[in-house]
């Protein structure tokens, strides 16, 4: 199994952002957006090049068919955000707290993200490749009918997790922390567990072909 790659961002000289408001299909090229409220802004389309996002709030903001590109976002958080048919290559999420982010039918490219509680991930119809989750705690995350290829969960946690009709090519699980899978066993094709994990998963892999397990 080969380990997914990494981004390697390297941020130039940035300049503040100031007091503006986001734009849709706005280009944003070396900026930094440090402590802004952008709680309901609204710019789909919008392009992030080389930028860094740093403590920011985006709660019901609106960032559909947006691209992030060697970008670091960093302490982030937000209720609602929608990222849905969005971009993110060569991107790092630093410690971010979100609850019920959209990013259904989005692109993530040597993708990582680190630390922090993301509740209610939607990833459906999603295409991941390259991504790490590393010391990250995902609560209910769907990823039904995406695609996953080189992908690893490293430390954090797993919960609840939806893999319903998603095809998955040299998926890590083996150190995701309290893995817990509540739809789509048969769909982990592709996925390699540690033995530990395997007995664990057991008796809904038992009740899920039919089979009983009683004591002789």
């Amino acid at each position: 199994m080969r380990a997914p790659r990494r981004p390697e961002v390297v941020l130039p000289p940035l300049r503040p952002f100031g007091d503006g408001r986001l734009a849709a299909e706005g280009d944003y090229d070396g900026v930094e957006f440090g402590d802004l409220d952008l709680t309901a802004e609204r710019a789909p389309g919008a392009r992030f090049l080389d930028c860094a996002v740093r403590r920011c709030a985006f709660d019901e903001a609106v960032l559909t068919g947006a691209r992030f590109i060697d970008t670091v976002l960093s302490e982030v958080r937000g209720v609602g955000t929608d990222l849905s048919s969005a971009t993110l290559r060569d991107v790092e999420v630093r410690d971010a707290r979100l609850g019920g982010a959209q990013l259904h039918g989005a692109v993530l490219e040597r993708v990582l993200v680190r630390g922090g509680k993301i509740d209610y991930l939607n990833l459906r119809g999603a295409r991941l490749r390259d991504v790490v989750f590393e010391d990250c705690v995902l609560a209910e995350p769907d990823f039904g009918g995406a695609r996953l290829e080189r992908v690893a969960f490293l430390g954090g946690a797993l919960r609840g997790a939806d893999f319903g009709g998603a095809r998955l090519t040299e998926v890590d699980l083996r150190a995701a922390g309290g893995l817990e899978i509540t739809r789509g066993l048969e769909d982990l094709a592709g996925a390699v567990i540690s033995p530990e994990q395997l007995f664990d998963l057991a008796p809904a892999l038992a009740a899920r072909i039919g089979l009983r397990v009683a004591p002789a």
